[in-house]
């Protein structure tokens, strides 16, 4: 079985408040965008004395039993009694960059178990092995626009749609640590919820529609500001960092010329 688990942006993220679990309540919109990786998996003819995972493309820093892939294998053979199979992943999305690769790749990976060994695991249950690997890796299982709230776990449909606008996905060659990320955040309830903000047209956006990471994270890595003011500058209607970051992403209304302004960056573009 193969598959392609998509990329998500944020659009706006507003840490509302801290919680007494530690963590934050927020609101923001995830919308998936098509970068994209490749995932597959098999079951040998011979059986093998445990799933083990192959991965190539953007390396991963971590032990493969930590991959959220084999957490997500785990999670269902538990339950399942899954026989041991073969994960390869190509990782074309980059870590650490606020885009759910991993969310993504942990999400399809669940729905195409479930699908292949005919497991008959409704949509709600679903929903819960995946909130148990990460509070986005089930927006991935409807992977359509969002408004998220609560830690990022409560999801309500949206009617937007960014079709005609073309995606310019930009990342340094640092990430964020998120835990770095949300200690520097002070937390406030937005005058305007963002629900309301999304539905102004996107030309409308960039005075209205914000990321708190921004300012704390711009602060401390100036070269973010500098990817973001270039993206507005090559003619973005509206630009961003996405999550925590480090990548951001631009919404044009035309395809810009960008070769040499991020050279030695992650760059990724597509019509949406």
């Amino acid at each position: 079985m193969i598959c392609f688990p998509n990329a998500k942006i944020n659009i706006g993220l507003n840490i509302v408040s801290k919680r007494k679990d530690g963590y934050h309540n927020l609101e923001t919109v995830f919308y998936p965008v098509p970068l994209k990786d490749i995932l597959e998996f098999t079951v040998p003819e011979n059986k093998i004395a445990k799933t083990n995972m192959l991965l190539s493309g953007t390396l991963l820093d971590i032990p493969d039993e930590q991959n959220i892939c084999m957490k997500a294998y785990c999670l269902l053979s538990a339950d399942y009694q899954l026989p041991n199979i073969q994960i390869h992943l190509h990782k074309m999305i980059p870590s650490g960059a606020g885009l759910g690769g991993g969310s993504s790749d942990a999400a399809f990976l669940l729905n195409e178990l479930n699908q292949y060994f005919k497991l008959n695991i409704g949509h709600e249950k679903l929903l819960a092995y995946a909130l148990e690997l990460g509070a986005d890796c089930a927006f991935f299982l409807k992977n359509k626009a969002v408004f998220a709230n609560g830690v990022g776990n409560k999801f309500e449909t949206i009617g937007l749609d960014l079709k005609g606008y073309y995606i310019l996905i930009v990342k340094p060659e640092f990430s964020i640590n998120t835990a770095y990320a949300f200690k520097n955040i002070v937390p406030c309830a937005p005058e305007i919820t963002l629900k309301e903000l999304i539905k102004q047209p996107v030309a409308l956006w960039k005075d209205k529609i914000i990321n708190d990471f921004e300012l704390p994270l711009f602060e401390k890595y100036p070269e973010l500001n500098k990817i973001k003011t270039a993206l507005y500058k090559m003619g973005a209607k509206y630009a961003s960092l996405s999550g925590s970051g480090s990548a951001l992403f631009g919404l044009f209304k035309e395809k810009p010329k960008a070769e040499r302004l991020f050279e030695g960056m992650f760059v990724f573009g597509a019509n949406l």
